[in-house]
């Protein structure tokens, strides 16, 4: 396999989340292993946001997509232990379809639910190691902090 197509969990509610997918957008797109990146966040959808049609819509398009990708790879900014909650499903649903699961966590405080960190492949802590991470080989990177 040349190079891999990735799912982009994470969550884009607010400024500072949407410049972290932005940046990590950004970052992939320079990447000489990944041949594509589908993230949510530019996903568009044809009904109005918020209608029971758009709802059934974009989760059959993420489940989709997850169903393609090779590798997901998540963004697991916590607020506190709160993780965003579509942000832990994908994951989970990546890891019951046997895909591996690489998690970026930028913010330094915190730490990371176990059943995010312990199946992920690598946990990488900046936006910048996503440039020449090898999305083919998926060297192993544990998670060294504290898991809850």
């Amino acid at each position: 396999m040349d190079k891999m197509k990735l799912y982009l969990a994470g969550p884009f509610f607010d400024r500072e989340q949407i410049e972290r997918i932005e940046r990590v957008e950004q970052a992939l797109a320079t990447n000489a292993t990944v041949e594509k990146v589908f993230s949510p966040r530019k996903a568009e959808a044809k009904h109005r946001q918020g209608s029971p049609e758009w709802i059934q819509e974009i989760f059959e398009m993420d489940r989709e997509h997850i169903d393609q990708a090779d590798v997901m790879l998540a963004v697991i900014d916590y607020e506190g232990t709160y993780v965003d909650p579509g942000t832990a499903w994908e994951t989970g649903y990546a890891c019951a379809k046997g895909k591996p699961v690489i998690l970026l966590k930028e913010k330094a405080a915190g730490t990371i639910n176990l059943m995010m960190g312990v199946p992920a492949q690598a946990v990488l802590t900046s936006v910048a190691a996503l440039t020449s991470y090898d999305f083919i080989t998926l060297p192993e990177q544990a998670w060294t902090g504290d898991m809850f």
